[in-house]
């Protein structure tokens, strides 16, 4: 997979829209003309010394019909302005091209991610729900990218295959809970075997695993630094996350009485054969050993590994300008032959 090509956005109702909005302050002129005209009225078309002289023609009934021939006026303008503005229809359509980076999760599920390390929010948290929180947050901002997700304890499972479908990889995410992985061993070999075997056979711009464990490799057949050879052979960099604090953390446990106390734990986190395995590989061992810093490893590593995103947009205008002009004659041929025959004046 070189290259995805994802139609991000395409507008098939299309929206209405003015090319030069600003000619539209024309219209607020209509108004003040409309004032003026009428403050300084026409010249007189005949003078009559005493209004008895047309006495026989004369209505007291107010006429509307100038009112109306005035109003065309008004209106024609009205439509020579707006066409000025360019009214158009657009209809917009974007194509976003990634050379995306395929990226396989390991994450650990031994018991000893119950170790309550981290805060978040104000309140204690584990390994294992630290861990589940910076990784939503990674994905999030990898929308081009396929992710795959591995659990391991003393074996590894694949809850996700690599997948451009984040909301199913979230939701996933969301399910795993400790106590799923009943092998309570950490067998990191296995997990990054079985993180291989789903990017082995893909095509993409870079293939990365991410490793995340609190211990030391105690069960499965491969041993690490073996994984870590055949990932060097396929060209797949590694980086390693040992999360926990340094010295000793605690469980949470309940008591003879059913009370819950906490229960001391030793961090045994082996950095030296982590940072061996991303040295092999060409990436990079962080020690996540408090909150702020557990955010900052995922950030970084976000910034290392970009996806090259190409955006193209495409524009299409319908002008209808043309219809706004050939209105606005109508409205002026209108005006002008009702002032020549039912709406002439005596002159």
């Amino acid at each position: 997979m070189k290259e995805i090509l994802n139609i991000a956005g395409f507008s098939r109702v299309p929206s209405f829209e003015f090319g030069h909005p600003l000619a539209l302050l024309l219209l607020l002129l209509i108004p003040i003309l409309a004032y003026l005209k009428g403050r300084t009225g026409g010249s007189a078309a005949v003078l009559y010394s005493s209004i008895k002289l047309i006495q026989p023609w004369y209505r007291r009934i107010s006429s509307k019909t100038g009112a109306l021939v005035s109003s065309l006026r008004w209106f024609t303008l009205a439509l020579a302005f707006l066409a000025l503005a360019q009214p158009r229809l657009t209809e917009t359509e974007t194509s976003i091209s990634a050379s995306g980076i395929d990226i396989v999760i390991a994450l650990d599920m031994s018991g000893s991610m119950e170790a309550m390390d981290f805060n978040l929010r104000g309140n204690d948290v584990s390994r294992f729900d630290m861990a589940k929180e910076v990784l939503k947050q990674f994905i999030s901002k990898r929308p081009s990218d396929r992710i795959g997700l591995v659990a391991f304890g003393g074996l590894a499972y694949m809850v996700s295959p690599l997948t451009l479908d984040h909301d199913y990889l979230l939701q996933n995410i969301e399910r795993l809970e400790l106590g799923v992985v009943k092998e309570q061993n950490t067998a990191i070999g296995s997990a990054i075997m079985s993180a291989l075997a789903r990017l082995k056979d893909v095509e993409a711009k870079s293939k990365i695993i991410i490793l995340m464990t609190d211990g030391q490799n105690n069960a499965g057949k491969v041993l690490p630094l073996t994984a870590a050879e055949a990932a060097k052979t396929l060209g797949v960099k590694i980086y390693t996350v040992g999360i926990g604090k340094h010295g000793e953390s605690y469980v949470l446990r309940r008591d003879f009485f059913g009370r819950i106390v906490k229960v001391p734990q030793a961090v045994d986190i082996d950095e030296d054969t982590l940072k061996k395995i991303a040295a092999m590989t060409g990436g990079k061992y962080y020690r996540a050993d408090d909150t702020a810093r557990f955010r900052s490893i995922y950030d970084e590593i976000d910034k290392m590994e970009k996806t090259e995103v190409k955006t193209k947009k495409f524009v299409r205008h319908y002008e209808l300008f043309n219809w706004f002009i050939m209105a606005s004659i109508c409205s002026l041929l209108t005006e002008v032959v009702l002032k020549q025959t039912v709406f002439r004046r005596i002159p």
